[in-house]
Parts: structure tokens; sequence; C-alpha cells
């Protein structure tokens, strides 16, 4: 068993991460490009806070910012009250950080791996429980070069863990996972939450987000879009109905927006009640709406309506801006 010292439910306190303002920019003159544009971010203790982004929206950047990688151009982070780059030695003791690669030298064991970045840690458990927590004591004596890609993540998670942070940075934590090892590493990151550990995760897997975080935010050309629990992100969305056209004109929908193709689709916040009305329309008819479908508002939904939102294209981030 590992090591509970730190992994205790702590009392209530103040937020672990507090962002105001948070700018990043690389380069300068006509050559400047913004990748973080003013993103205030709160996340409280014992909370899994999900932050995902489009395709070049900063989210990486931003990441780098929180945990002290980077400075930021403008703004400020504070981590558990402190300055995460001036207060360095006193925030990494407290800190876990899983990279979205690690790097971790190829002719090494495992067992040598863990044990030399355990060197580095201040009040670090065993090697033996971060290999037990992650499902790796039967490789412990592998080369890391000889391990599978998914294994390798698992080995980058023990070293994020090895110090018994108060506060885990995970970067794309399950990339590389078959669906076994994914839901055995939600389970884990479950179990840390309950006795308190904080975590921030990127991930491009939105049924994780879904499954694991308390409160999301998604971020879109430097900027945080969409903000909050998973319910209160969807619940603004619309739901849709969506079915083949039947040729007959379609009876009215209050509130909701009909796109009135060779495929309808109906926008609606009512989904059961619209939805009741359309079945009660073909019925009364005696019209089928071939290939019916109704869903829910999701936060793919949400996702995806951001992405192809009519705001300024994000620029890809320059090279030093991702792992």
């Amino acid at each position: 068993m590992t090591d509970q010292r730190h992994f205790q439910n702590p009392p209530p306190s103040a937020d672990v991460i507090v962002a105001h303002g948070l700018r990043r920019t690389y380069g300068s003159g006509k050559n400047a490009f913004e990748a973080v544009k003013g993103v205030d971010l709160r996340v409280g203790e014992g909370e899994v806070f999900a932050l995902l982004g489009t395709n070049g929206a900063g989210k990486t950047s931003t990441l780098d910012l929180l945990e002290g990688l980077a400075a930021p151009t403008g703004g400020g982070v504070e981590v558990f009250g402190l300055d995460p780059r001036r207060d360095r030695a006193q925030v990494r003791a407290q800190v876990g950080i899983m990279l979205q690669s690690g790097g971790l030298p190829a002719e090494l064991t495992v067992t040598e791996t863990l044990e030399m970045w355990r060197g580095t840690c201040s009040d670090p458990t065993t090697v033996d429980a971060v290999l037990t927590l992650v499902d790796l004591g039967g490789r412990a004596g592998v080369r890391v070069g000889a391990l599978s890609g998914g294994e390798r993540r698992r080995v980058d998670l023990a070293c994020a863990l090895l110090g018994q942070p108060r506060l885990l940075f995970l970067d794309e934590p399950t990339t590389g996972l078959d669906p076994e090892s994914r839901r055995d590493t939600w389970r884990l990151l479950a179990d840390l939450k309950a006795a308190g550990v904080t975590i921030v995760l990127t991930t491009h897997y939105l049924d994780e987000a879904e499954a694991l975080a308390d409160r999301i935010a998604i971020m879109h050309g430097g900027a945080v879009a969409r903000t909050g629990t998973l319910r209160e992100i969807v619940d603004g969305h619309p739901a849709r109905i969506v079915f083949d056209h039947p040729g007959l004109p379609l009876p009215h929908l209050p509130g909701a927006s009909v796109d009135a193709g060779a495929r309808v689709t109906v926008s609606t916040h009512d989904l059961q009640g619209h939805l009741l009305t359309l079945l009660g329309w073909a019925r009364d008819h005696d019209v089928r709406l071939g290939g019916l479908e109704a869903r829910a508002a999701s936060l793919e939904a949400v996702f995806l309506d951001i992405a192809d939102e009519s705001a300024p294209a994000a620029t890809p981030e320059p090279i030093g801006a991702t792992r």
C-alpha cells in the first residue's frame, strides 16, 4: 500500500489554482503570436478540472503557465497562494506533473527510472507502491524502451505520483492506453480525488472529461469559450431532432430552429415537447419520419459547435508552445 500521508482528505480551503488575465505571447513585432488571451481560471481543492481545447486553442500554453514551466506575458497565476515560478521549490514539492511525452531514458528499467525520479522528490512514497497503483508490478525489471506506448504512459503517471502530490497536472494521461487500462486509470484518478488530491487534466477524449471532471473549461482561439460543470455547459446548448423530410409542410415548433432540407434538423431546448409534437403530427398524417434521431445536448455537441464558431480561426501554436 502507498503511504497515505498526503493522500488524505484535507479540510476545506481556498482555491488551489487562481489564474487572472493570463496571457502568453511568442515572438515580437510583426511575428508576435498571442497563444493565451486573458484567461481567468479557478481550481478548487480536491476537484478534477478538465482543460479542453480545439486545435491550436492555447491549451498546452495555458497548462505550461499553470505548472510554472513558462512565464506569463501578462496577468498572473497562483498555486497554493504562491507564484509557481518565483516560489518553485515550495510549490514543486506539492505538485506532480505528467507531460504529454515523458522522454524517460529508454535504457533504464522501470524500477531504475522510478528510483531515479524518486530522488528528486522531497517526501516520496516507495517505487513498489506506485508500481502497484499503475499496475506495472510485473514489468518492473523491463527496460523502458521495450515497453508498449501505453505502458510508458503508466510509467509517466507513476513518476507523477511518487512525490505523493496534493496537486496533479495530467496532460493527455490515457493516450495510447487500451480501453481496459483507460478504465483502470479512471478508477485510480477517482480514488486520488476521493483522497483529496486536486487534479488538472487535459484530454482529447470527451467521454473522459465527462466521466472524471467536476468542472470543465473549453478553450478556443486562446480564450476560454465555456466553463462550468458538465451540466452547466450542456444545459445551455440545444438538443437536436433529425429525420428525413416527409414531403409535407411540417408542424409549427415554437422556440425551435428548423433546417428543413432533405434531412430536417430541429434544434430545441424542449426536446421532449417538440419530439411529442412531431410524433403526434406524423401519426395524424400517417407519415413515417425516416431515420429519426433524437439527441440530447452533449459535451461533444458543445465542443464541435465551439470549433465551428465564426471566431477567427486559431493559428497553430509555434514550436516550443507544444509538447
